[in-house]
């Protein structure tokens, strides 16, 4: 069955932004751990901040999955407005895809802040730049299909809360991407470069020369990792979105 992205797409991605800029404290709070972590590295360890500029701008675009799981849920279980979305003509996958879209222009700035950051203290080659844009988008995909799925699976706010900590933490704080990849002994190198926040940050930081050093061979697993995670999932939260969709 053909997919459709008409039937409503855009405006409710303009709704939801509209909804989500209500929210303002969110939006200039959704920096704290960055910026946190960001003066800890300055502090302590200067030389590292590079790579955690980097990483804090993966980091906050990886953090729309949470909000887009946590956003799609209290619209379905609080709201209940989920029925009345798909009994519209928006389409099963334009509310998806509206959804995430209009979480994305919302909490844009952040993003561009960092980005600015990194270009005036780590100012990028025309190569990593356009790595980091491919990067960026490929972890959007991938969060944005993953908070939507999950968010799908609880009937409770109070059962979906702690998936965004845990999904935080797994994803964005545990791997590689504040810190090198070389801080970690070789045997956990391929699980680094098969998450896909982490390889996003060594695509980057590899094609910045002199970040990081490892084989091409290493670099093509976590190219190929990243895009297969971002576009399978998408294609499944897509997929999804339609056979959880409560059409009248």
């Amino acid at each position: 069955m053909a997919l459709r992205f008409g039937g409503g797409t855009r405006a409710f991605a303009l709704t939801e932004l509209r909804v989500q800029l209500h929210e303002g404290i969110a939006i200039a709070t959704s920096m704290i751990v960055q910026v946190v972590l960001l003066i800890f590295v300055v502090i302590l360890a200067p030389s590292l901040l590079s790579y955690a500029l980097i990483g804090a701008v993966v980091y906050s675009v990886f953090q729309l999955g949470p909000r887009i799981q946590n956003e799609a849920a209290f619209i379905r279980i609080d709201h209940k407005l989920n029925e009345l979305y798909h009994a519209s003509s928006l389409t099963a996958e334009g509310y998806f895809l509206g959804l995430s879209i209009g979480v994305l222009l919302a909490y844009l700035p952040p993003v561009v802040i960092l980005l600015v950051l990194v270009e005036v203290i780590v100012p990028l080659s025309l190569l990593s730049a356009a790595v980091l844009a491919g990067v960026i988008a490929a972890v959007w995909l991938f969060t944005s299909s993953l908070g939507y799925v999950i968010s799908t699976l609880f009937r409770d706010m109070r059962a979906i809360w702690p998936y965004s900590s845990l999904l935080t933490n797994v994803f964005g704080v545990l791997p590689p991407v504040f810190y090198p990849i070389g801080f970690l002994p070789g045997y956990w190198h391929p699980i680094a470069l098969a998450i896909p926040s982490s390889a996003a940050v060594i695509l980057v930081e590899a094609a910045q020369g002199g970040l990081v050093h490892l084989a091409p061979a290493e670099l093509l697993f976590a190219g190929t990792a990243l895009s297969v995670e971002a576009i399978g999932l998408f294609a499944f939260a897509l997929y999804w979105a339609r056979r959880t969709a409560r059409e009248s």
